[in-house]
């Protein structure tokens, strides 16, 4: 989006009448709801949020320190929009898509107001190779030639979604930038590489579908027991130091989506910062190549404007369905939605709204719902699958799960991983509670899972579930009389649910082979758990004392299978030698 100053277009035709932090009203403004508006003489960028009578309240992206009443307000006529095309990937941008690298290069670290500059280079060019011929019917969102984007991924240049479309009757392959014309049609409309999009607004697709594919993260806790389907949405809620922002990285980095948009909304700077310097560094394990050149980065801190904070969220989800549209499965991370709506919460006082829960807006549920429900698989308007898997960190204060804004995600996604601070203090990572979490994609994804790994995987899952739910019944009594107290057989399920803790449950983020696990490996990891209890009860059955059971030199070596290079020789070696040494017993 141009600068106003630097925009024919523009018009010089409000004054401010007061300033309240970030909102800002104007008078005598000729705008609509969401115009894109330059506030002050320097031209700060701000949103138009409500309009009544002759009064017209802005929110502004910047801080507003300084601007006074009676100083002018100019108006671009457009709602607020990304710059879509070729140059996203391996971007950093701030939450109104400002690329923070080119503002750094205009003025250093610290970032002057009134600053702009395009989301996408408008200078560079690109090869374009075409699909399409002379004469050929294209419509809305059609592919008309690719353009290699990154050393990873080949971007794709679609018809805009608002076109009519209709017969080619001039395209050639060459070098352009992004704003010349590569492809004209006899209706007379003309293809670029570069679109604009508001972020408010869902870019169109043919229809939603149910989603049957896993996104398979390579973290046993969340593939094994809690599944997200390529499409799907999830929410990690947990509080303070429980492990969400490593959670989202682990995904960021293993997910098997195509394309990953990170959002790091209102987190602390020093967080951000460890995420712009580690993200360049870490190598993309499916290619080799650097995980950048298929990631989008919005970088939004606390100390950043809080308007800005409240659209970041919009600007990452339409990237995302861009790319979608292409055919890509995408995964959007967004951390943390909290500081989203602590943002709109802001924003509503200003306008003095009637809050609603806790202060926030009435209207905050809709909003989170409006977020998710742009996720999903889609058919696309050309024809092609493509898929936006949505996943937010919550964090409640206090980790109060009763809280706003973790009940109103709670009741719109489907699946929840649960942060618990005590597994964290315990060292126990992920620190995801089994008892609290749940996916309600396990019954769709199930056939996905008895073709590609196991016949038996969900039966295998729910016997993983019912000794965890039996776990956490006899603690109860433990706690009350002591272990020694129970039955030898409800000792040895206690035992057996502690290598599903420790051994399967448990994974370590930065051990170069445990730090991902496959499917077949997850599977066979617990189908070793699951013959060590097979084994042992056969031998309690037969007389033997459920202490020398225990004592087995097999058995603590289930705690190494996740670390194993060649996890299936490791694997099958431990189940005979488990079988041999507790047969030998009786």
């Amino acid at each position: 989006m141009s600068q106003a100053t630097e925009s024919e277009s523009v018009r010089e035709d409000g004054l401010i009448e007061s300033v309240s932090g970030p909102v800002v009203t104007a008078t005598d403004l000729d705008a609509r709801m969401n115009d894109v508006v330059y506030v002050g003489h320097e031209g700060l960028m701000g949103e138009v949020i409500e309009i009544e009578g002759n009064v017209t309240t802005i929110q502004v992206y910047e801080e507003t320190s300084g601007v006074g009443p009676g100083e002018p307000v100019e108006n671009t006529g457009e709602p607020l929009s990304v710059d879509l095309g070729p140059g996203m990937l391996d971007s950093i941008y701030d939450g109104v898509q400002r690329p923070l690298e080119v503002l750094e290069d205009k003025m250093g670290a610290f970032l002057d107001r009134g600053v702009d500059a395009p989301g996408i280079d408008l200078d560079a060019t690109w090869e374009f190779n075409p699909t399409v011929e002379e004469g050929d019917e294209v419509g809305p969102t059609d592919i008309v030639g690719t353009v290699p984007e990154t050393e990873s991924i080949e971007h794709k240049v679609m018809v805009p979604p608002d076109y009519e479309g209709g017969e080619v009757v001039a395209v050639e392959s060459g070098t352009y930038d992004v704003e010349e014309t590569i492809v004209e049609l006899d209706n007379g409309e003309e293809v670029q590489m570069h679109q604009e999009w508001p972020v408010r607004q869902q870019r169109p697709a043919e229809e939603k579908r149910t989603p049957r594919t896993p996104l398979v993260s390579g973290q046993r806790i969340l593939d094994g027991l809690f599944p997200i389907a390529k499409g799907g949405t999830a929410a990690i809620p947990g509080p303070f130091g429980s492990g969400k922002t490593v959670t989202q990285h682990q995904l960021a980095k293993w997910a098997d989506a195509d394309i990953v948009v990170y959002v790091g909304c209102g987190e602390r700077g020093n967080e951000m910062t460890e995420v712009i310097e580690d993200f360049p560094e870490l190598e993309d394990p499916k290619t080799g190549k650097p995980l950048m050149s298929r990631t989008c980065l919005i970088a939004n801190t606390s100390n950043m404007p809080v308007a800005a904070r409240e659209s970041c969220i919009y600007t990452g989800i339409t990237i995302a369905e861009f790319y979608r549209d292409m055919g890509y499965d995408v995964a959007l991370m967004a951390d943390s939605t909290s500081r989203w709506a602590e943002a709109m919460r802001e924003i509503s006082s200003r306008l003095e709204e009637m809050p609603g829960e806790e202060g926030y807006p009435a209207y905050l549920a809709a909003r989170l719902a409006e977020f998710y429900e742009r996720a999903g698989k889609f058919e696309t308007l050309n024809g092609r699958e493509g898929s936006v898997s949505a996943i937010g960190a919550v964090s409640p204060p206090g980790g109060d799960f009763s809280e706003p804004v973790t009940q109103n995600t709670l009741r719109i996604v489907k699946t929840f991983w649960a942060l618990d601070a005590d597994l964290a203090e315990r060292r126990h990572f992920p620190s995801i509670n089994w008892n609290e979490s749940y996916s309600l994609y396990r019954d769709q994804l199930d056939p996905w899972y008895r073709d590609n790994v196991a016949q038996d995987y969900p039966e295998l899952r729910q016997w993983a579930i019912d000794v965890l739910d039996e776990e956490d019944e006899l603690q109860e009594i433990v706690q009350l009389v002591g272990k020694d107290a129970l039955p030898e057989d409800q000792q040895l399920t206690l035992e057996v649910a502690r290598y599903l803790r420790e051994a399967w449950l448990q994974q370590n983020a930065f051990h170069d082979v445990d730090t991902y696990c496959e499917p077949t490996k997850t599977y066979r990891m617990l189908q070793a758990i699951q013959t060590f209890n097979d084994e042992a009860f056969e031998a309690l059955d037969a007389g033997v004392p459920v202490e020398e059971i225990q004592d087995i030199d097999a058995a603590p070596q289930l705690n190494r299978m996740g670390v194993a290079e060649d996890y299936e020789e490791f694997i099958s070696d431990l189940e005979d030698d488990i079988t041999n040494q507790l047969r030998e017993l009786y």
